[in-house]
């Protein structure tokens, strides 16, 4: 890797992955039954500090079913960062419901509590605050709005695997947390996700529309409509093999981190994604901005003197306003988002994941100071 492209991310299934796949197989439990689901659930529950998970077939439905469980309805609002996944404002179109988007403060890149009360109708019932890659929302601040409002709030932890905020692991800090295990997560299985949770009757409605809306006492009896959002045994093997392995793979990770902090600070025009003193992110994808006036290239010039030197990039999401299925609607409200356009500008991402050599770190480093030449 180190004479050849370095991509943006890339599994790592170095551990017992293949041994538990093929465990699953040879069980001939390949669906949506089978030890690896159970354990699965039990253990990620556990290290979200939660009473319960449950395994899905993505982090997009985790986020829809979460939304049906709180009884999110056509017609309602759901606050939400514009700068996320669109996953994040798809999944309150799938309930009927509407997005409405609220900067995002420039200490944690993640939702602006104090923007919230300005945003919030007489039709707003829920709240999503998004982890941004892999950095806390502040959900102290954003859960007591909510509070003082009656609206329930959803965690999209989909960046931000056993991030802490405040001590607190994510997932365990609102009523619901999602997770995507999407192949350049964290942890990953390819594709999946879940929904952790500690209330035992939401967590009964959730497994009942996850499973096609079945009554879990009588086979063949569906009293709700529901949805086939299952988990697979091959996609929880994958992923019991991973959280063996969470220690190893968040460390390095850190690791990675640091060393981009210390190769690249005190290049002009390069600032670091912001950690505040009550988190310990997950790091993700590590994030750096770009000043054009003070580095002397913008940050699409920097991406693509990097990709022409064999180094992937990612720029940051494309604000949600600002993409066609949801700009009419944000315009016509009079959206005022300062901080997310900026920082969506000049956003980058750098290469992570675990199998990324200091050789690696030292190349990169490299090549962007030598851009700045």
């Amino acid at each position: 890797m180190d004479v050849g492209r370095i991509p943006v991310a890339a599994p790592d299934l170095s551990g017992r992955e293949e041994e538990y796949v093929l465990d699953a197989i040879r069980s001939s439990w390949i669906s949506s039954t089978g030890a690896y689901i159970g354990r699965f659930e039990s253990e990620f529950a556990a290290l979200c500090g939660t009473r319960a998970s449950i395994g899905v077939s993505n982090g997009t439905v985790a986020l829809h079913l979460a939304l049906l469980g709180l009884g999110v309805r056509p017609g309602d609002e759901v606050l939400v960062p514009s700068l996320t996944f669109v996953a994040t404002a798809n999944a309150v179109r799938y309930v009927g419901a509407e997005p409405v988007f609220v900067d995002i403060d420039p200490a944690t890149w993640c939702l602006d509590a104090g923007r919230l009360e300005d945003a919030i109708t007489r039709r707003t019932t829920a709240i999503i605050a998004v982890h941004l890659y892999g950095h806390p929302a502040d959900m102290d601040a954003i859960s007591h709005v909510a509070a003082v409002h009656g609206l329930s709030v959803i965690e999209d932890a989909a960046e931000a695997h056993l991030a802490s905020y405040k001590g607190r692991p994510t997932g365990g800090l609102a009523a619901v947390g999602t997770f995507s295990f999407y192949g350049n997560k964290i942890f990953t299985s390819g594709e999946g996700g879940a929904l952790t949770l500690s209330d035992p009757a939401l967590e009964l409605r959730l497994r009942t529309l996850r499973g096609q809306g079945v009554d879990p006492g009588r086979r063949y009896h569906f009293p709700v409509t529901g949805f086939n959002y299952r988990m697979t045994n091959i996609a929880a093997a994958l992923l019991c093999a991973q959280l063996e392995r969470r220690e190893a793979i968040l460390g390095r990770r850190a690791e990675i981190a640091e060393g981009y902090r210390r190769r690249l600070e005190g290049i002009a025009g390069i600032e670091f994604q912001p950690v505040a003193e009550w988190a310990q992110p997950a790091n993700w994808l590590f994030c750096i901005t770009v000043d054009s006036a003070t580095f002397g290239r913008s940050r699409d010039e920097l991406a693509a003197y990097l990709d022409e030197r064999g180094i992937e990039t990612r720029p940051f999401f494309i604000p949600l306003h600002r993409l066609p299925p949801f700009r009419e609607e944000s315009r016509k409200r009079g959206d005022t988002l300062p901080v997310t356009d900026q920082l969506a500008q000049a956003g980058l991402n750098l290469p992570t994941f675990t199998m990324l050599t200091d050789e690696n770190l030292d190349r990169i480093a490299e090549t962007v100071a030598d851009a700045q030449r």
